[in-house]
């Protein structure tokens, strides 16, 4: 290990530090929603580091950010590394920011030792990762990979009814580069775990085998408005009633899925809600998750068959629409040994793990060769102003990923070294 080539640990550090203190807030943690002032401040500073470094930077016209570094054969398909910078609206310092990072430091680490590679890198900050401001998540690489339209995702609206079309404008990064069709090598991408079990197992590095299965849906209860007061519960049709036994009902299926089923309402509202009124209408949102999609197709044909039987008795009506799926996506065996390598080579302790959460790498891995490599983050958080990571967590996981990115982009053999 002691030969082999690391990364500045420190100069990583600061690095995240400095990029935390752009949507800085009270409590420690960021907010840089996608396309906001305080992301194309983020962006911008970030851009100047690739300069700084030697790279070339451009800008596609969904706004996905790249920074090349050229390699002996520039006519050969880079090898893409990177993740996000956006947040959420509380979010944390290292959620997808490590990963683009991690990527610059790769770079450095690099240029410091003089190594050039056979095929180009690239490191890419996609737009829109989270999906906080604009829905649904990682649209920059949905886009990049044709699983969304330009057209339709120029169109998504935010809360405010600001278009992404228009936010991209209104930050000036919207690019000129093409969006689609470009040639990939392969695609590394490092991440905090975002849960707590490297933590809890003492294990340093997570070698990625693939993203489960991620299901949301949109359930509409309808019942009938009446007045709090006069209305005697038997002759009630309250909607809200209905969807809390709905809720109750999730917690009972998900049991029957354990340990890998997950269930999660997100959101909840109702319609012209009033205090003295009885809820005629609410909406929630149903997260469904499962390493495998057989499973997941299970999960929701028991929630829909539940639901239908609490609406039948109830006397109310249910609506479930599918607003997003997201199949169980494996990484590939390749660049998943590359990693893999680079950890024993480095003598980590690691873990093969799949990741629960949604990542660029997943619309990536149906595009290109895809691997990621996670790290622990403290008590598991992310999407907290609390998340946290510790330094040589950092530092070992760029270092890992530099071994695996150097190993798929080669290393020249230029005519002062022969």
């Amino acid at each position: 290990m002691k030969d082999l080539l690391q990364i500045d640990g420190a100069r990583l550090w600061q690095s995240l530090m400095d990029m935390a203190k752009i949507g800085a807030t009270q409590k420690g943690g960021v907010r840089r929603l996608a396309l906001t002032d305080e992301d194309a401040r983020g962006r911008d500073l970030f851009a100047q580091w690739c300069r700084d470094a030697g790279m070339t930077v451009s800008v596609d016209e969904i706004g996905n950010l790249f920074a090349r570094r050229e390699g002996m054969r520039r006519d050969a398909a880079p090898v893409l590394i990177g993740s996000h910078l956006d947040t959420q609206p509380e979010g944390g310092r290292f959620d997808g920011v490590y990963g683009v990072l991690a990527a610059l430091e790769l770079v450095h680490a690099l240029n410091d030792a003089d190594i050039a590679t056979e095929k180009p890198i690239e490191i890419v900050s996609w737009t829109n990762e989270e999906g906080a401001r604009f829905t649904p998540a990682m649209l920059g690489s949905a886009v990049f990979t044709g699983v969304t339209s330009m057209h339709e995702a120029l169109a998504k609206k935010d809360a405010d009814g600001v278009t992404l079309a228009d936010a991209l404008a209104q930050s000036g990064y919207r690019g000129s580069r093409a969006v689609t069709g470009q040639a990939v090598d392969a695609y590394f991408e490092a991440h905090i775990e975002q849960g707590p079990v490297l933590e809890a197992n003492g294990t340093t590095i997570g070698v990625v085998t693939g993203g489960q299965a991620i299901r949301w849906l949109d359930v509409t209860v309808t019942g009938v408005a009446a007045h709090a007061g006069t209305t005697p519960m038997p002759y009630r049709k309250d909607a809200f009633f209905a969807a809390a036994q709905m809720a109750g009902e999730l917690e009972r299926i998900v049991e029957a899925y354990a340990p890998r089923g997950l269930v999660t309402i997100g959101q909840v509202g109702i319609a012209n809600a009033s205090r003295n009124t009885i809820a005629g209408c609410v909406t929630f949102t149903v997260d469904l998750r499962h390493h495998d999609d057989n499973e997941i197709d299970a999960m929701e044909r028991d929630l829909r068959e539940a639901f239908a039987r609490v609406a039948d008795a109830r006397g109310v009506q249910v609506t479930i629409e599918t607003y997003w799926r997201s199949p169980a996506t494996p990484f590939d065996a390749g660049c998943v040994a590359l990693v893999a390598d680079a950890v024993d080579a480095l003598g980590y302790s690691n873990e093969r793990i799949v990741s629960g959460a949604g990542h660029d790498a997943i619309h990536l891995a149906r595009y290109c060769p895809t691997a990621m490599v996670f790290i622990p983050c403290v008590d598991g958080l992310s999407h907290n102003e609390a998340e946290d990571a510790l330094p040589e967590d950092v530092t070992r996981g760029a270092n890992v990923l530099l071994h695996a990115v150097l190993a798929r982009a080669g290393v020249a053999v230029t005519e002062n070294a022969q």
